[in-house]
């Protein structure tokens, strides 16, 4: 049986149903991105504004994920719209240096003071793939040490640890455990060429490390001849340093990603002269290219969302989320659900339980989570599937008032459901 919240999903998106089973003839299930997918079938979104999404079908979504926290200054903003059109119009790439990455790059040395040097990517995927070269390179090894559940991109050496799994070049130990952590260390320090971390996990749940654990690493790391890579792709929108200005942090490559790029693909590492050296042509280690690494378009538009991400915007958007959680909370007690939250600065991650559990890969509400996921989109929020919400430096007060009207609304028709 169709349940009634799928069936008011089913009935008022005719036209991304029909959108995502042309796409199914032509890309397998319908997606590039398993992130945009979830049953019965994703939206088609038409087009995106400040805080707000619509989709073919002409509904409209107060936007609370933010293409997984990418978009911080929300969508179509309009200093990066102008500057990014007036690139456009000049050009969009040429096989020679451009004036805009040298600016954006300059910006995340001048925050990042780990950074001493920035090399460009497309994806934080790729800034995953070439920390990792990066580390092969340098220390004559070829495994990895990662967190259990931790995300670094598509590689993979990192999907299987994605997915709790060690492989054959990937050692895992569990997140914020320091004594699991040394423990690897102890065993198979000689054979790891790089340990890589989250300060916060993002696809994991929005769990924050302890300094104490991000410390220990780094030490552990360092004892065994491993770099220690910071995976800041997500968190960098945390502080205006990223999570390591406020821990103290120095680790030896920086990942970065997702709102460097404005809203365009990108992504980067940061290390010392001393370890990015390795790339110069004058002795070079590593050839590392790609046709669209630091296009102008991108790093015009990252330039702008970096210098826009100001400490009092982050603070703004930490109180929002703040104030999100709790009205969340009271929200799901009115109506008899469970429900329990990660919050770490300005994202969240729901669970339907009476605990967080390690992971949202490991999660005991998964029919609950789904159920509230549609019925959220039928009532006009846009969230992630698996529960998490990232703010954007758009949205306000009277946003987060009609997030959690909405959010209510839909745990009540889930409650209903479920009995």
């Amino acid at each position: 049986m169709v349940s009634p919240i799928h069936e008011t999903y089913l009935a008022r998106t005719s036209k991304s149903a029909a959108a995502h089973a042309q796409a199914q003839q032509v890309m397998p299930g319908g997606t590039s991105r398993q992130a945009g997918y979830w049953a019965p079938y994703p939206l088609t979104i038409g087009r995106g504004e400040g805080v707000h999404l619509w989709d073919i079908d002409g509904h409209r979504y107060l936007d609370l994920i933010n293409n997984y926290t990418s978009m911080v200054h929300g969508h179509a903003y309009p200093a990066i719209v102008e500057a990014a059109g007036q690139c456009i119009r000049r050009g969009t790439g040429w096989p020679a240096g451009n004036e805009a990455q040298c600016r954006l790059a300059a910006q995340l040395v001048d925050r990042v003071p780990a950074a001493e040097q920035i090399r460009f990517t497309n994806s934080g995927t790729e800034a995953g793939a070439l920390a990792l070269t990066i580390a092969r390179v340098v220390t004559g090894r070829r495994k990895l040490l990662m967190a259990r559940y931790g995300y670094h991109g598509s590689l993979p050496e990192f999907e299987t640890g994605s997915s709790g799994h060690e492989g054959p070049v990937t050692r895992l130990a569990r997140f914020d455990n320091l004594e699991d952590f040394e423990a690897v260390l102890d065993a198979h320090g000689d054979e790891i060429a790089a340990v890589f971390l989250e300060p916060v996990l993002g696809s994991g749940g929005v769990r924050p490390a302890s300094k104490e654990f991000l410390l220990g690493v780094k030490k552990a790391a360092q004892k065994a001849g491993a770099l220690f890579v910071l995976d800041e792709v997500l968190s960098f929108r945390f502080a205006t340093g990223g999570c390591q200005a406020d821990i103290g942090l120095a680790p030896d490559l920086t990942m970065f990603g997702k709102l460097i790029g404005g809203g365009f693909p990108v992504g980067a590492v940061g290390g010392s002269r001393e370890l990015l050296k390795i790339f110069d042509p004058a002795d070079m280690k590593i050839f590392h290219t790609g046709t669209f690494n630091a296009n102008p378009v991108t790093m015009t538009a990252g330039e702008i969302s970096v210098r826009e991400l100001t400490g009092p915007r982050i603070s703004a958007m930490t109180e929002l989320c703040e104030i999100l959680k709790n009205e969340l909370t009271q929200a799901a007690a009115a109506h008899g659900l469970p429900l329990s939250i990660n919050h770490y600065g300005s994202c969240l991650n729901l669970y339907f339980s009476e605990s967080v559990p390690e992971s949202s890969i490991v999660r005991e509400d998964q029919q609950t989570i789904g159920l509230f996921h549609l019925a959220a989109l039928n009532h006009g929020l846009f969230l992630a599937p698996r529960g998490m919400i990232a703010v954007s430096t758009v949205t306000t007060h009277e946003h987060i008032a009609q997030a959690v009207e909405l959010a209510g609304l839909a745990m009540q028709d889930v409650a209903a459901e479920i009995g």
